[in-house]
């Protein structure tokens, strides 16, 4: 390739100083043809030129080249540092790369309960403390003695350990309708509660211990306060219950109305 290009580059000299449109370098007027010594000179010089940049560039694929068996050689010892490591402990690289995968989805589930507020947090204890168990029973695996996974580990345990918070559950003392118009719809939509009406179940399954219906409530009664959040899928299971059981009776309510009236 080298030898294609060196060729090239004196063929156009060459036909350029044969069509007269060359002109020399150093003391050649315009519009002076070169004579033939000139001529000989500014292709030697080219030539010279060339002939570097044809050794800079073998030098730079040596260097290349070295750098590639240097870094194949790299690989290679890590490879059987790793294998040795492996057959000390008395595993397998399929075994590493399972117990990678683990550790992985753990991580994945960490970085996504960091996302989360305080309050959805502490509604997630239960599913926090399992997460915390599973990395525990990952430490049994004898790939977390691996520096690199060791570290990972530490580090997560860490980590799942700030995610924990304390459940934030206020009270509230039921006020009189005459007077503070309670009821739990009202109740959610206090400013100082949830400031939201619709989450009024929050309220009652907090409270079923008490709440038997939740369109009674008594004055005096002392309900807990579940933390702010998004009405959780056995929160909305009972409240379409409860629509539903509603709508029923309200059916039945007419049906036998109309038959009363029809006697």
């Amino acid at each position: 390739m080298y030898k294609k290009v060196s060729l090239f580059i004196i063929m156009v000299i060459i036909g350029a100083l044969m069509s007269g449109k060359v002109y020399s370098q150093t003391q050649s007027k315009p519009d002076e043809e070169l004579t033939k010594e000139e001529a000989a000179k500014l292709i030697q010089d080219w030539q010279a030129k060339v002939n570097a940049l044809d050794d800079q560039l073998k030098n730079l694929d040596s260097d290349i080249n070295s750098l590639k068996q240097e870094l194949d050689d790299t690989k290679k010892q890590l490879t059987d540092c790793n294998d040795a490591i492996y057959k000390m402990l008395g595993i397998t690289a399929a075994d590493v790369e399972a117990f990678k995968q683990q550790l992985g989805i753990i991580e994945g589930k960490v970085r996504e309960y960091q996302r989360m507020n305080d309050d959805m947090l502490a509604d997630k204890t239960d599913e926090i403390k399992a997460l915390e168990n599973e990395l525990n029973a990952l430490r049994a695996n004898k790939a977390s003695l691996i520096p690199e996974y060791y570290n990972k580990i530490i580090s997560l345990a860490r980590d799942i350990k700030g995610l924990y918070r304390e459940k934030k559950i206020k009270s509230y003392t039921v006020g009189t309708w005459a007077k503070d118009k309670d009821c739990l719809w009202n109740i959610a939509g206090k400013i100082d509660i949830y400031g939201d009406p619709f989450l009024w179940p929050r309220i009652w399954q907090g409270n079923t211990d008490i709440i038997r219906n939740p369109d009674i409530i008594f004055p005096g009664q002392v309900l807990q306060l579940p933390p702010k959040g998004p009405k959780t899928s056995e929160e909305m299971k009972a409240e379409r219950k409860y629509w539903r059981e509603k709508k029923e009776a309200e059916a039945n309510k007419e049906t036998t109305g109309a038959g009363k009236q029809g006697e």
